[in-house]
């Protein structure tokens, strides 16, 4: 399968905003506008000790200058990936808008106060989810997973709100580098790097 892209002037220097993240806002918000579905769904890449990778799809819940947030079981392959090489990267693929953006940086825990305030405000279900989920560990079966799941109901079917799980909580990559790709023509992609220095951020073209 091949796809010829066309993306009329691509994506030049002229054309970026002074940071990488302002310029996050611009894209995003130009994929909201297009009805991507899910434009928030990023693909996430951690590596244990041995630098073995694994990747998964993973819902943007933030950002800033600071970085890109994401919420998650500390004690799932990802969780426990990032507590012994804390890094990662992010791929937002916008295929439909031949668009990528793609981000390398460290990771950080973020703050209990911001978990928890975010927790609060998932669905009830979702909450119970993530007390009966023990992710990334091997089930025998779907129903040892259901009866977790009604275990944790039954446990908390008088309290409200649910607290957030201690091993439960949001992730933080601080950037290091955000790539923004536009197709173009004859593969001749446009490639525009924001990179961080030891005092500042440069931008760089990269060869497609």
């Amino acid at each position: 399968m091949r796809h010829e892209y066309d993306a009329g002037s691509g994506l030049l220097e002229a054309d970026l905003a002074g940071d990488w993240c302002t310029q996050f806002d611009r894209w995003f918000a130009e994929a909201v506008a297009a009805g991507l579905p899910e434009p928030n769904a990023m693909v996430v890449g951690t590596a244990d000790a041995t630098g073995r990778p694994s990747a998964r799809t993973v819902l943007l819940k933030g950002y800033d200058q600071q970085g890109f947030v994401f919420f998650t079981n500390y004690r799932s392959r990802k969780g426990a990936e990032v507590a012994v090489n804390a890094y990662a990267s992010l791929v937002f693929p916008w295929f439909p808008m031949q668009r990528q953006v793609i981000v390398t940086g460290s990771v950080e825990r973020i703050d209990r106060a911001t978990t928890e305030e975010y927790f609060a405000s998932r669905p009830r279900g979702s909450q119970l989810g993530a007390w009966a989920s023990t992710q990334s560990s091997v089930l025998p079966d779907r129903a040892a997973l259901d009866d977790s799941y009604r275990a944790a109901a039954q446990r908390f079917a008088e309290v409200a709100p649910i607290p957030a799980p201690e091993h439960w909580g949001g992730l933080r990559v601080r950037p290091d580098s955000v790539e923004f790709w536009q197709g173009r023509a004859s593969r001749l992609h446009d490639r525009l790097r924001f990179r961080r220095t030891d005092s500042d951020w440069v931008v760089e073209r990269l060869a497609p």
